[in-house]
């Protein structure tokens, strides 16, 4: 049943950021990146994180990005006009630092399986609203 939750969350969260740093107006990347928000808050429901997951819808995907348009509104920023063209050598310097990220991505994702590391083991209620909200009404209050 998760999985069947998790490829299509995931999916989209991989698609939006694709868009997000393609997309060729602001405003189309502001609202590629609320897909990526909501997805990102589904994906925190799997993992049985509830109140991170209503956090953030209600900060990130409600505030951060309302904010994110109305100041690309604010600026006109969708006028069309193009961009200028930078130093020459710009492509290149962000191709390098690209294949740098990469290579440094597929290290993170092969390590662990050399070498996986101690987990600790947490409560099963971790991450719930529930017991967020006793440590705050009680041992922090």
């Amino acid at each position: 049943m998760e999985l069947l939750l998790f490829i299509p969350a995931a999916a989209l969260a991989l698609a939006g950021a694709l868009t997000m740093i393609s997309a060729r107006r602001a405003i189309h990347s502001a609202l590629a990146l609320l897909i990526v928000l909501a997805s990102l808050a589904v994906l925190y429901l799997l993992l049985g994180a509830q109140f991170i997951a209503v956090l953030q819808v209600i900060i990130y995907a409600g505030a951060i990005v309302v904010l994110f348009l109305f100041v690309i509104m604010l600026l006109h920023m969708a006028t069309g006009e193009p961009g200028s063209a930078g130093p020459p050598g710009r492509r290149v310097a962000a191709l390098g630092l690209a294949a740098l990220f990469l290579i440094g991505l597929l290290f993170a994702v092969v390590r662990p399986r050399i070498a996986p590391p101690d987990v600790a083991t947490l409560q099963p209620e971790f991450g719930t609203v529930e017991l967020v909200g006793r440590q705050l009404f009680t041992r922090f209050l």
